[in-house]
C-alpha cells in the first residue's frame, strides 16, 4: 500500500486530547514532514504530549478551532485534515449555544477550508451517541440514528452528513469513524461513560468499597485508545471515501464485569456496594459490530480489556502519585 502519510503535511483538532495525542504518536511511525496540532488546552494538555512535543515534525498552536481565521492558516497548505476538537457529552448538555459553536459551526468551517484549500482527505471522529439505544447489537453503521436523544450525538451525525453531502458537491474525501467507548491513560476523568473507571480506581486507591448504582447490567464496549488511534490512522491509508465505521473491541461488558475485570487487574478483594440507580440511562446497551472496519480498513483492535484496564491503572495511580 503507498503509504500517504510520508512526508506529508497533516492537521489535526485537538491533537493534544486524549484520543489525539495516541494519533500524532501512531502518524509519527509512518515518518510526515509535518503534523500541525491546533488544540485550546481545555480538555488536551501538555502532559499528553510529553512524548512528541520536542520533535522537529511537530507545530503546536495553541488555539480555538472557532477562531476560523487561525484555523484557516492551518489548513492552508496541508494535505490531510484529522477533525477531532469537540465537546463532552455533558458539557454539550450543559451549555447547548458553546456546543453549537464547537460541534457543528467548526465543522462547518472545517469542511468549508478543505475545501478551498483542496485538502486530500479528511479523517471525522464520530460517536457510537450517534444510535442512541441501537435497534441491533452488535450494531452494524446500517442501524438509524433515530433513537439518539443527546445534543452530542445529534451534533456527531450532522458532521457526518455535512462531510457526506461536500463529498457529493465538491469531492472532498473524508472518513467518518464512530467511536464505542473509548478508555485507557490520558482519558479524560468526568466523562458521562468513563468516569466510572476513574472513581472506582480512587475506591480501589483509597480501599473504599466501589459503588455500582442499580443492578451493574448496564453495558458497554470498550476500546482501548491505542486500538483506536490505529483505526484513524487506517482511515487514512485506505483508499476509501464516503464511508462510516464503527470503532469498537467487539465485546459487550456490563459495569458489574467491568468492576470485576478493574479489582482483578488490580489485585483487589474490595467488594462493590450496590445503590439505587438515580437517574435513567436511556443508553443501557452497546456493542460494535466491527466487520466493515476489518474488511474495508484491514483494522482489527488487538487490546484486551483486560490488558487495557492494567495500563490505565498504572498511569492513573502514577498521576496521583506525582499530585499528591
Amino acid at each position: 500500500m503507498h503509504n500517504k502519510i510520508y512526508k506529508s503535511s497533516i492537521l489535526i483538532t485537538g491533537g493534544a486530547g486524549f484520543i489525539g495525542s495516541y494519533v500524532v504518536e501512531e502518524l509519527l511511525r509512518h515518518e510526515p514532514a509535518k503534523i500541525i496540532i491546533l488544540d485550546n488546552l481545555i480538555r488536551g494538555s501538555f502532559e499528553n504530549m510529553q512524548a512528541f512535543i520536542d520533535n522537529p515534525v511537530i507545530e503546536f498552536i495553541e488555539g480555538d478551532v472557532r477562531d476560523t481565521a487561525l484555523l484557516e492558516q492551518c489548513i492552508a497548505g496541508v494535505d490531510y485534515v484529522f477533525h477531532m476538537a469537540a465537546l463532552r457529552i455533558n458539557a454539550c448538555a450543559a451549555n447547548p449555544r458553546v456546543g453549537f459553536d464547537v460541534m457543528l459551526k467548526s465543522t462547518f468551517d472545517v469542511a468549508e477550508l478543505c475545501v478551498k484549500h483542496q485538502v486530500k482527505k479528511v479523517i471525522y471522529s464520530s460517536s457510537a451517541s450517534i444510535y442512541g439505544l441501537a435497534q441491533h447489537f452488535p450494531t452494524p453503521e446500517t442501524d438509524n440514528p433515530y433513537d439518539n436523544q443527546t445534543f452530542y450525538g445529534g451534533a456527531k451525525l450532522w458532521g457526518e452528513q455535512l462531510f457526506r453531502s461536500y463529498k457529493f458537491m465538491y469531492g472532498l474525501d473524508y472518513i467518518a469513524l464512530r467511536y464505542f467507548n473509548v478508555f485507557g491513560p490520558r482519558m479524560d476523568t468526568d466523562g458521562k461513560y468513563t468516569e466510572v473507571m476513574i472513581r472506582w480506581l480512587d475506591c480501589i486507591s483509597e480501599g473504599k468499597a466501589p459503588l455500582i448504582y442499580g443492578d451493574g447490567s448496564t453495558s458497554m464496549d470498550f476500546v482501548y485508545v491505542k486500538d483506536v488511534a490505529k483505526a484513524n490512522v487506517a482511515a487514512l491509508l485506505a483508499d476509501v471515501s464516503d464511508q462510516a465505521f464503527n470503532v469498537g473491541n467487539c465485546k459487550e461488558t456490563s459495569l458489574k464485569q467491568l468492576l470485576e475485570s478493574l479489582l482483578e487487574a488490580n489485585n483487589s478483594t474490595l467488594e462493590p456496594e450496590y445503590r439505587e440507580e438515580n437517574t435513567v440511562n436511556p443508553v443501557s446497551r452497546r456493542l460494535a459490530a466491527n466487520s466493515k472496519a476489518q474488511e474495508l480498513l484491514n483494522f482489527v483492535p488487538t487490546v484486551s480489556l483486560k490488558q487495557g484496564l492494567k495500563e490505565l491503572s498504572e498511569w492513573y495511580f502514577e498521576k496521583k502519585k506525582i499530585i499528591a
